[in-house]
């Protein structure tokens, strides 16, 4: 999973799911909003360097399908890591939305629920 993968420091999945259009949006566990590819990578990479750790598993999906727009929501629960090791709870709501370009379907929207110990 993509999302774990970063957690570890590795963004080339992320970037592989991910639409690089102008009007992708993303509104993470840490709070804002973040419009077109240039910023929601720089929230990645931010998200990467804290090195996270641990693993979330998505959970009870749902899905919409259209022909060129599809929207899954579901949980994502499992653990990230503090500084010093311990583990932070990780349990949450995510509602992500793809459009089919190019004959592949790739994220262009991300909002989920606020972690507290990713808000500053």
């Amino acid at each position: 999973m993509a999302l774990n993968a970063m957690f570890k420091g590795d963004l080339e999945a992320m970037k592989a799911v991910w639409s690089h259009a102008d009007d992708v949006t993303y509104m993470g566990p840490a709070g804002g909003m973040r419009i077109g590819w240039a910023d929601v990578l720089t929230d990645w990479q931010a998200q990467a360097a804290l090195n996270l750790g641990g693993k979330v598993e998505p959970l009870d999906y749902h899905m919409t399908v259209g022909q060129h727009i599809a929207v899954v929501i579901n949980y994502e629960e499992g653990e990230n890591a503090a500084a010093n090791g311990d583990p932070l709870k990780v349990s949450i709501r995510a509602t992500h939305t793809f459009r089919k370009e190019k004959g592949e379907w790739k994220m262009i929207g991300d909002h989920t629920d606020l972690l507290p110990f990713l808000q500053h």
